[in-house]
């Protein structure tokens, strides 16, 4: 039997950190998607313990200030793109807003911890969130376009094609052809 799984990342992190953070009896209270406070002193050794295990799924604790600040950029990319209210500002001005600090200052220090610039980092969430929308096949592109704020639908098929290669059109088609191979070899087995 073959499973093909569809999840949602930061959904699978919340739950692997809940389990953890039970196991380990540690109470705690989640601030957003990053950002967790723990209700009570617990010991330095109770502290590199549950590190090393977070550190064995992929997850992190940021711990200086620099990396905090990077993973709260970050949250707020993702807490825009991945919202489901439409805005009709710059995402520029919304971060600079949401941070409370100019989008050059922001974009350099990015720029300079993750030698990434912001604004592909942008991009590239925007894709990711497009393709899930793709798959997902509850949205025309001129849909996921409005969605993700773009000013057209040519906009985002132009940056769609830049990051992954394909057209939005191509993958939305390999998309079908790979769901219909899937299927037919699914009702063989």
């Amino acid at each position: 039997m073959k499973l093909v799984l569809g999840y949602q990342s930061h959904i699978v992190v919340k739950k692997v950190i809940e389990k953890e953070l039970e196991n380990y009896g540690i109470p705690y209270k989640y601030h957003n998607s990053s950002q967790i406070e723990i209700l009570e002193d617990i010991s330095i050794n109770l502290y590199k313990r549950l590190k090393k295990t977070l550190d064995e799924y992929g997850i992190q604790i940021k711990e200086t200030q620099k990396e905090q600040f990077i993973q709260k950029i970050k949250d707020t990319v993702t807490e825009l793109v991945y919202n489901d209210n439409y805005y009709s500002y710059k995402t520029s001005n919304i971060i600079s807003e949401k941070l409370n600090l100019s989008y050059g200052y922001i974009s350099n220090i990015f720029s300079e911890y993750t030698l990434n610039t912001l604004e592909n980092y942008i991009i590239l969430q925007k894709i990711e969130r497009a393709k899930a929308l793709i798959l997902s096949d509850e949205h025309t592109l001129t849909e996921i376009a409005y969605i993700l704020n773009y000013s057209s639908v040519g906009h985002l098929s132009s940056q769609f094609k830049k990051i992954t290669g394909l057209t939005s059109s191509s993958f939305i088609k390999i998309v079908k052809r790979r769901n219909q191979l899937f299927a037919a070899q699914y009702n063989k087995d």
